[in-house]
């Protein structure tokens, strides 16, 4: 799992350019790192009585000039930023947020929140965060729930012969018996995500494995999920969790649906291999940043993996993938963002159009 990054804008500078400010702009990338990162900030703008205005874009567009301060999560302004924008890129974004918000309102963190977004961001809790969370480790599985069925058929921390699928699941806890234990089902689970799987697949499942503990969401792999899931399908309700608000129903709901389009589409969709790449054509309703995660860690035997689906796509790569996805876009009158390997475009023409400028790219 990757380190915890630093921000571009230190701390307290960033801190100082949101005091300063009568009206921020947060404006973020739809993920859960990202999400997470926005919660944290907008908890300490609520404390120190800032007015704000918060959103999520798989490829976020240049907002309105109408604040004071802008902050970019995830991604960057180019050329056209203000002096008093601030710019947050590194992973874990939430790690970042956090030091910017302890400068701003050090009551107003959330360590847990900051934990559950490195972990989106594939980073281990550690530090102080970690020491301020004060959470246990128990051997098993991290799921969202108490259910274990509900749990690992919904999980995007793995892809399974199971993932996605609810009898699957029964069926495997009952060939485990009704009294096997968190390791035995850890096993169980780490065993079948390497059966068809690249190398890789070993190190992508020790996230889902020997879970902290949590009071949301149960632990804090599943709080991770849940906060991906939303972030990509439902953003509203993304920014209502990451403030603190009611909404754990409505955002499981999310994250079940997310986990079931995302394994289908895996199990379904056409992928082309190519030298470096793997391709998959997305059906409409899955979210292609899960689905070429889940390829590029459980199933892709190239070092890319690319989703692709009308007028969008995503990848993820052990190699650079951001001046591929950006130079694809621009091929196609679209646009891209991208960070640490990972990134999402828009463009204007066909999958195979967009697939094809990618691999000129690369």
């Amino acid at each position: 799992m990757s380190a915890a990054g630093t921000p571009e804008d230190a701390p307290d500078r960033a801190a100082a350019a949101l005091r300063d400010a009568e009206f921020v702009r947060l404006v973020a990338t739809a993920d859960g790192d990202a999400l997470a990162a926005t919660g944290l900030l907008a908890r300490a703008l609520d404390a120190v009585e800032t007015p704000y205005q918060a959103s999520l874009a798989t490829v976020p567009r240049e907002p309105a000039t109408d604040a004071d301060c802008t902050v970019a999560v995830g991604h960057s302004f180019g050329a056209s930023g203000q002096a008093e924008d601030v710019t947050l890129e590194s992973t874990p974004l939430a790690v970042a947020a956090a030091d910017v918000a302890r400068d701003l309102a050090p009551d107003a963190v959330d360590p847990v929140l900051a934990l559950a977004g490195a972990v989106a961001a594939g980073a281990e809790p550690s530090g102080s965060l970690l020491e301020a969370a004060g959470l246990d480790r128990r051997p098993g599985v991290a799921i969202p729930t108490e259910d274990r069925v509900d749990g690992l058929a919904g999980s995007t921390l793995v892809h399974a012969g199971f993932s996605g699928d609810g009898q699957a699941v029964e069926s495997l806890l009952a060939d485990l018996g009704d009294d096997a234990d968190g390791r035995t089902l850890a096993s169980y689970v780490a065993l079948s995500a390497v059966e068809d799987g690249p190398p890789r697949a070993a190190e992508a499942v020790e996230r889902a494995l020997h879970p902290h503990e949590c009071d949301r969401f149960e632990t804090l792999g599943g709080y991770a999920d849940v906060l991906d899931a939303v972030a990509r399908d439902r953003p509203g309700t993304g920014i209502a969790l990451a403030l603190g608000h009611g909404v754990e129903s409505a955002a499981l709901e999310t994250w079940r649906a997310h986990g079931q389009r995302a394994h289908t589409a895996i199990r379904e969709t056409e992928t082309s291999r190519y030298d470096g790449v793997l391709a998959a054509r997305v059906g409409a309703d899955a979210s292609l940043g899960t689905v070429a995660r889940l390829l590029f860690e459980y199933r892709s035997p190239e070092p890319i993996a690319l989703a692709v689906s009308d007028g969008e796509a995503a990848a993820l790569g052990a190699s650079s993938v951001e001046d591929a996805l950006r130079d694809a876009a621009t091929a196609l009158d679209g646009r891209a963002t991208a960070r640490d390997g990972r990134g999402a475009a828009t463009f204007d023409g066909t999958d195979d159009e967009y697939v094809d400028a990618f691999r000129r790219a690369l």
